[in-house]
């Protein structure tokens, strides 16, 4: 039976290797000449260090600007409260979202299940298993899924026929 899956994933070198970019950016920036503004990747989480407030929002449009080229949506970035650090400067947390967690998985569920294809979905930890008997209806269920508008971006993937 042709069957895919449903995931929600980012390849931690990009993350990296976006995060180097960002700071190589600021480095030759006239506005942050001077400042002590820093973005250092640890895995799913981003840590960023700016002089204030200015500052820290124009880092959140360089890095969103680097990690979209390289794949990463925005929709897939959890921003944290900032913290105030010692005098003006700010510090944030943000953090990758990998993963479709339960809430998702069921609206997901749900509406392919209300959809009436031809389909079977099971949850199997943070993906979907997408079973049916026509490689079309896949497709379809592909499609329906893209159409409901969420938030977090999905990657289709194990297409198998």
């Amino acid at each position: 039976m042709p069957s895919f899956d449903i995931v929600s994933e980012v390849e931690q070198s990009e993350i990296e290797n976006a995060c180097a970019n960002v700071m190589r950016e600021i480095g030759t920036r006239y506005d942050f000449k001077g400042s002590n503004s820093s973005v250092e990747a640890d895995g799913n989480i981003i840590k960023i260090a700016a002089d204030d407030d200015l500052k820290l929002k124009q880092m959140h449009e360089v890095l969103q600007g680097h990690l979209q080229r390289r794949g990463i949506e925005p929709g897939q970035l959890d921003y944290a409260k900032v913290e105030q650090a010692a005098g003006q400067s700010v510090r944030q947390r943000v953090t990758v979202i990998e993963g479709i967690d339960r809430e998702l998985a069921g609206k997901i569920v749900k509406s392919l299940k209300g959809s009436k294809l031809k389909i079977q979905v099971a949850i199997q930890g943070d993906e979907l298993r997408v079973t049916g008997k026509k490689r079309d209806d896949l497709q379809d269920a592909i499609a329906h899924v893209k159409g409901m508008g969420l938030e977090q971006p999905l990657q289709y993937k194990n297409f198998r026929d």
